[in-house]
């Protein structure tokens, strides 16, 4: 494991998994024919897209705890430096 112990091998993916964990979600639990993008449009000035896009970083976080606890820290560093941009744009819009 160690091998694969790189700081971009966390980063590109903790970038992506909460916009596909947004994409899960909103697919799963929102009733109507509207595409993603359309649902985010609808979604983006209210305090309701920053509880989601809050909610959406939470995997990001396990993530970080699993290979923190197998001694892969620079791929738990990259993790956890890519969800800073989500963590931050979700309390402005709380």
């Amino acid at each position: 494991m160690q091998r694969f112990n790189h700081f971009l091998y966390g980063f590109i993916p903790g970038l992506l998994f909460p916009i596909l964990f947004m994409w899960v979600y909103l697919n799963r639990f929102y009733q109507g024919e509207d595409s993603f993008f359309v649902i985010l449009k609808h979604l983006f000035p209210s305090v309701l897209f920053g509880k989601i896009l809050l909610l959406s970083v939470m995997p990001n976080l396990g993530f970080v705890f699993v290979f923190y606890k197998s001694d892969s820290f620079k791929i738990a560093t990259g993790i956890l430096l890519s969800a800073m941009p989500y963590f931050i744009a979700s309390i402005a819009m709380l």
